[in-house]
């Protein structure tokens, strides 16, 4: 075996070795495999069809797609001609990544939906976020102004757990759990919970 540990074809690719070689780590943020078979689908084609367009046997684009081989440049160059894109496509850095997580959500606040309006953030400390993403705890009663005060409410709010009352200028709506409500609008807008329980709210909406 070759001493950077991999185990190689004769032109089609390099399999994937039990210890993972440094340009294997490297590429595999790119995701190969997956923009391969994302490419394929899209056109709608099966392997058997890619494979009869490329001269490349099934078996090996199927390894392509769940990388467990990482293909030589030939390879992908065969396949960027099918395909109709650049390696371009395959190699660029992304712009923009940002991945926010909120442990266990569906635990919090549980038993406090007296607090009228309270917020559990579950985008916190992202820079630059283009989304704000909540859950909002309502209790029963008069309705309350929405807490954002943009002269445009633009927000998508599903139901979670209860009824939402929604009141948009006068006009009532009341959303049973797990119906979604997509708002845009500058009339003054006010919730709360319907009934005698509380309800808690997903809220998305563009980052102020």
């Amino acid at each position: 075996m070759p001493e950077d540990g991999v185990r190689k074809t004769e032109t089609e690719g390099t399999y994937m070795a039990k210890s993972i070689s440094h340009a294997q780590w490297f590429l595999g943020s790119y995701c190969l495999g997956m923009k391969l078979r994302s490419l394929r689908t899209r056109k709608r084609m099966t392997l058997a069809r890619l494979s009869a367009e490329t001269g490349l046997s099934a078996a090996l684009l199927s390894k392509l797609e769940t990388d467990r081989m990482t293909p030589t440049l030939a390879t992908m160059a065969t396949l960027c001609r099918v395909y109709g894109v650049g390696l371009g496509y395959f190699f660029r850095d992304p712009e923009t990544h940002s991945l926010s997580i909120t442990r266990r959500v569906a635990a919090q606040g549980q038993g406090r939906t007296a607090d009228t309006g309270e917020v559990i953030h579950l985008n916190p400390g992202t820079e630059n976020r283009k989304i704000e993403a909540c859950v909002v705890n309502l209790a029963a009663g008069p309705t309350v102004p929405l807490p954002w005060t943009n002269s445009v409410q633009v927000l998508l709010a599903h139901v979670l757990d209860g009824r939402l009352l929604l009141d948009l200028g006068g006009l009532r709506e009341t959303l049973e759990t797990g119906d979604c409500a997509s708002l845009e609008s500058d009339l003054p807008v006010s919730w709360s919970a319907a009934g005698k329980t509380g309800c808690r709210v997903l809220v998305v909406m563009p980052a102020s």
